[in-house]
């Protein structure tokens, strides 16, 4: 009888591991560990046919020299900058995420901040606990019909932002080098990044975090800007030149920012990193990543393939 695969978990965020067991009991003896730093999750992974990744790393080209077995790394969720994609595509290894769970969640929170920075309720709230109760303060106020939305990115998340901020009677403007005008039936012109950025009241981010877009939006970006203009990234944070930001909103170059930005500022909106979460989108999260490393050691090709060009050479001779 062949040996059960292995499969490591190099982390995870929640309670019970009910459906990994249950995904995968029958195929594979799985290794949960809690790790945030390759080092400690390697003596585990060595002889690895796959693993599970939420966010420790980074899983670099010497890592994965280290796992000689490993067919699939399968990221619980989206983003897979802490992964090298060539060096896996190198190494014959699968990767995978999960780029559903949280379509809906993430545009919500968009919205919220949209709606949280136009009507200043943050600012409200901190006055009134404060113990002021009056209106001028936070003036001045614009309602939200008729002023524009600017999505630079228009994949998933973006697209579902487009449709809610519509039904606020928001005009939307989207820049993205891979979609075409027209090519999805929501609301939205295309337009060159520049456009976007000098025409757009709020300028909301949700490209992938790659090294094109690493600090996509710093001095110069900034310096096109509306000054009443308003910052929104429920991307990743390094999207945005931090630094850049901070000058900005100290020569009042820009209104506001949400969030990734700093504290202790009353035109800066900060969450924790919450925009993916609901208990329906953690039920999709958990489930995504090891229904790809099932289907993977049942010989099948897995769903969400980021690395694509792994096809030609993948250890799992699919």
């Amino acid at each position: 009888m062949a040996a059960r695969a292995k499969v490591v978990i190099t982390d995870y965020v929640w309670e019970s591991l009910d459906v990994e067991n249950k995904t995968l009991g029958a195929l594979a003896e799985l290794v949960a560990l809690k790790t945030t730093k390759p080092e400690e999750f390697l003596s585990q992974a060595r002889d690895c046919d796959a693993l599970l990744n939420t966010y420790a790393g980074p899983i670099t080209a010497d890592v994965m020299a280290q796992m000689p077995k490993c067919k699939i790394i399968a990221r619980y969720g989206i983003g897979v900058d802490t992964i090298d994609l060539d060096a896996a595509t190198r190494a014959g290894i699968i990767v995978t995420n999960n780029p559903t769970y949280c379509i809906e969640e993430v545009a919500e929170q968009t919205m919220a901040l949209i709606l949280s920075s136009a009507r200043k309720i943050p600012f409200y709230d901190r006055m009134v606990r404060a113990g002021r109760w009056e209106v001028p303060p936070g003036k001045p106020i614009y309602r939200l019909v008729g002023r524009t939305l600017g999505l630079v990115g228009f994949g998933n998340i973006a697209r579902q932002v487009a449709v809610r901020a519509a039904a606020f009677g928001l005009n939307v403007l989207y820049s993205d080098p891979f979609v075409k005008e027209g090519q999805f039936e929501v609301p939205g012109k295309a337009v060159d990044l520049d456009t976007l950025l000098r025409e757009s009241d709020f300028v909301s981010l949700h490209p992938p975090l790659t090294p094109q877009t690493r600090k996509m939006i710093g001095e110069d970006a900034f310096g096109k800007m509306k000054r009443t203009a308003v910052l929104i990234n429920c991307a990743r944070g390094p999207i945005v030149d931090t630094d850049a930001l901070v000058r900005a909103l100290d020569a009042k170059r820009i209104a506001g920012a949400d969030p990734h930005a700093l504290r202790g500022r009353d035109n800066v909106i900060i969450n924790p990193h919450v925009a993916w979460y609901s208990e329906q989108a953690m039920a999709g999260l958990q489930a995504g990543a090891p229904g790809e490393v099932r289907r993977v050691l049942s010989g099948e090709w897995p769903v969400n393939v980021v690395n694509r060009a792994v096809k030609a050479k993948n250890r799992a001779g699919l």
